[in-house]
């Protein structure tokens, strides 16, 4: 939720995110009117409430005819307390109502402007020249190609059991996957991360408290019988891990890895991209999840760019890292890093993690505070960014296709698969 102490002071600041992110500054006089009103609402309510406390000692001690005509004004005030009290949290129902539709404040520098405005921060490693390998005749074989040939992955029968955008990965595939996540929650480890298994179906208060009910909520699968909502990124249970607590950061900044199943309809994406496992309705996921103090938001931020790109020079990825523009960053955060794949067959790069600085925003709405070292109490920030998913599979099986068919394994995770060096097609 948008601090609303930073809204009243620096209007002009929330006008501008808004702005930059293509939403609609108004909603900034929107809210000011409704804390206006929510306020008014609340001074009236205390005012006759401390005028009612103050008659209640006057009762007790009046007598005769003034002690009836107290007794009068009291009856009377009681329904106008009660009145004052309905106006307070009908202010206050439609502030928060009002507010929760204005995204969190993007940082300085973040590029305005929607999708493709994004800034390459830098490009690491370089693209294979299968051509300078193989000859100019070597056709390239996309990921789908390839994992059938390896009997690693089949959606015709997933798309029979579940429907379309849906997969099986059999075989050397499931292994792969297996072998990069636990490549992934053992590089969190290292680093310092708590291990969770995490929860997929959450109450809307969790959805709704990390930001991911608002205008993108078509994304998101809901079970209505139960109530529940199914995680697209174990971010939500891992946000909700802490609400309504008060957290001691003063050691450092409390930082889990949640492993998980994640969900995501794909709603308004048809026709694009199909073909294979790119996007798909159910995949697995290691997700990173910082709580720390705002001061160190930023600092935490890049420390987990840093640990995806180690993930990423660990299955030999060239990869380039932008700079997400603000119209294209989901409304928790406020400031996004992508890190993008090359995908050979396709000659573009294909996002593969991405990491977000959600500071205060995702705090304030699931009330996750911190016990300063001066004893006050205040929102902690919330960091975020995934460390590998099913995705990645995509990128490992093109980049280091060989001529045969076959796949090199990169080193990084040859320890995860037994040793093995080469994936071979299936039937050799």
């Amino acid at each position: 939720m948008i601090d609303l102490r930073l809204l009243r002071e620096n209007p002009d600041l929330v006008r501008a995110s808004q702005r930059a992110r293509g939403d609609d500054p108004a909603l900034v006089d929107a809210v000011l009117d409704a804390d206006s009103r929510r306020r008014a609402a609340l001074g009236d309510f205390e005012r006759l409430r401390a005028e009612q406390k103050t008659l209640g000692k006057q009762v007790a001690v009046a007598q005769g005819e003034a002690k009836a005509a107290l007794l009068a004004r009291t009856k009377a005030l009681s329904q106008e307390v009660k009145a004052r009290q309905v106006d307070a949290d009908a202010a206050d129902a439609l502030l928060t109502e009002t507010a929760y539709k204005i995204a969190n404040v993007v940082e300085d520098g973040v590029p305005v402007g929607g999708e493709d405005d994004f800034v390459v921060l830098r490009t690491e490693g370089t693209p294979r020249d299968f051509a300078g390998e193989y000859g100019p005749d070597f056709k390239l074989r996309d990921h789908l190609s390839l994992g059938e040939m390896l009997g690693a992955i089949d959606t015709e029968r997933g798309a029979k059991v579940s429907g379309s955008r849906f997969y099986f990965l059999t075989g050397i595939g499931a292994r792969l996957e297996l072998a990069l996540l636990n490549a992934a929650m053992d590089t969190a480890l290292a680093a310092g991360f708590t291990p969770m298994i995490t929860p997929t179906m959450v109450r809307p208060e969790m959805m709704a408290g990390t930001g991911f009910l608002g205008a993108h909520a078509d994304e998101i699968y809901r079970l209505e019988a139960d109530d529940l909502y199914l995680t697209g990124t174990s971010e939500v249970a891992l946000a909700g891990y802490h609400s309504n607590e008060i957290l001691d950061l003063t050691a450092g900044a409390k930082r889990y890895a949640g492993w998980s199943a994640c969900y995501r309809r794909e709603a308004g994406s048809y026709g694009k991209d199909t073909r294979g496992i790119i996007r798909v309705h159910q995949f697995h996921k290691v997700e990173m999840f910082s709580y720390t103090s705002v001061e160190d938001a930023a600092a935490e931020h890049r420390r987990l760019l840093g640990f995806e790109e180690a993930m990423l020079a660990k299955v030999e990825l060239p990869y380039r890292v932008i700079d997400t523009a603000a119209g294209d960053l989901g409304m928790s955060a406020a400031r996004k890093f992508d890190c993008e794949a090359w995908l050979p067959t396709q000659n573009r790069y294909l996002e593969l993690t991405s990491t977000s600085n959600c500071t205060t925003f995702q705090a304030r709405r699931l009330n996750t505070r911190e016990r300063t070292s001066a004893g006050e109490t205040r929102p902690v920030a919330t960091v975020n960014g995934t460390l590998g998913t099913t995705r990645w599979i995509v990128a490992i099986l093109e980049n280091h296709q060989q001529a045969d068919g076959s796949v090199r394994v990169p080193e990084g995770l040859r320890g995860y698969l037994g040793g093995l060096e080469v994936l071979e097609p299936v039937g050799r």
